[in-house]
């Protein structure tokens, strides 16, 4: 099989291929990240790197030898959490060159197949991202799946394709508790949520009451893991007002949504008492990645690329259906 990955960042699309046992014959990378390029190399050297998306009608392809291609376009202008400027940002214009792409691919091979991910987004973008997609492609096979049936992390994700046959997955049943290294307690935490003179707050972290973190995102303190009493601690009262308001993940609980800004926040995890830092090892294997699969680069970079990367084992899902 020959493989087109559109922002292929560090390659999680190979990692699932091979977990699902479909063999490759040429894997074709699109990604501009030069640190994500280089654990993408590290872990599979015959990637061929192609470069900037938006210069795909410059690429030296055979395109009717394009059996799948898959990518997550960004998703900033998309995202709930972002201002939600659709199309109308230059991210969200990526959108279309995806799709310009796969549309190619399948004029030439028609038997090809495609694979879009994207964030949990507002009804309205949902549905356009879908008319579009299916104005072009044709029939598409649309799925939300959270990363927490096969991960400790909670991350609701879009997912739009033509292979057919695909089904949610069973749930794991793992928690934080099963991921994270050792029991080790760090304290010191950085002051963030203190409140404002005129009563506001800085930054509102919220308190998580299920057992699933929250996802990974490229704000590394919104995976905070704080124990009960940890909880009780941070959000005792002075004056009669609370000192600050915590977004936290119990350990017995699931992790936070991993995002590529986590590294300019603060990564905290609480292991029985307090709280410590989510390791790399940790937040990969919230990714359901291979511990030190993105060693090599600082840690600023692997939260980073982990962040914007995929739930391994929800793709497997996907490509399991390819063989």
């Amino acid at each position: 099989m020959n493989v087109l990955s559109l922002f292929d960042g560090m390659s999680c699309g190979q990692v699932a291929l091979e977990r699902a046992g479909v063999k490759v014959d040429n894997y074709f990378a699109s990604e501009i990240d030069k640190y994500a390029i280089k654990i993408a190399q590290k872990n599979y050297p015959n990637t061929i790197q192609l470069g900037d998306v938006t210069n795909w009608r410059d690429w030296d392809i055979d395109w009717s030898s394009i059996d799948l291609v898959s990518g997550g376009f960004p998703c900033q202008s998309w995202s709930l959490a972002g201002k939600q400027l659709g199309d109308r940002d230059p991210r969200g214009m990526l959108f279309w060159t995806m799709l310009d792409i796969i549309s190619n691919v399948i004029k030439h091979n028609p038997k090809a197949k495609f694979l879009m991910e994207n964030v949990r987004m507002k009804r309205e973008f949902e549905e356009y991202i879908t008319f579009h997609t299916e104005k072009a492609l044709g029939k598409v096979n649309k799925h939300l799946i959270n990363s927490n049936l096969v991960s400790a992390q909670n991350r609701a994700r879009f997912y739009w394709t033509n292979i057919e046959g695909v089904v949610e997955p069973e749930d794991k049943g793992l928690l934080l508790k099963d991921i994270v290294e050792d029991k080790t307690v760090y304290w010191g935490a950085a002051k963030r949520g203190r409140y404002k003179k005129e009563g506001g707050t800085y930054q509102r972290l919220e308190l998580n009451g299920t057992e699933k973190s929250n996802a990974l995102t490229t704000v590394q303190k919104d995976s905070l893991i704080l124990s009960d009493k940890a909880i009780d601690y941070m959000n005792r009262e002075r004056n009669g007002k609370p000192r600050w308001t915590y977004h936290s993940n119990p350990i017995e609980g699931k992790a936070s949504c991993l995002t590529a800004n986590m590294y300019k926040g603060v990564p905290y995890g609480v292991i029985e008492e307090y709280c410590r830092r989510l390791s790399p090892i940790e937040c990969e294997r919230l990714q359901t990645l291979s511990d030190n699969y993105t060693e090599g680069v600082s840690y600023t970079q692997r939260f980073k690329m982990i962040g914007n990367g995929w739930t391994v084992d929800v793709i497997v899902e996907f490509y399991k259906h390819l063989k």
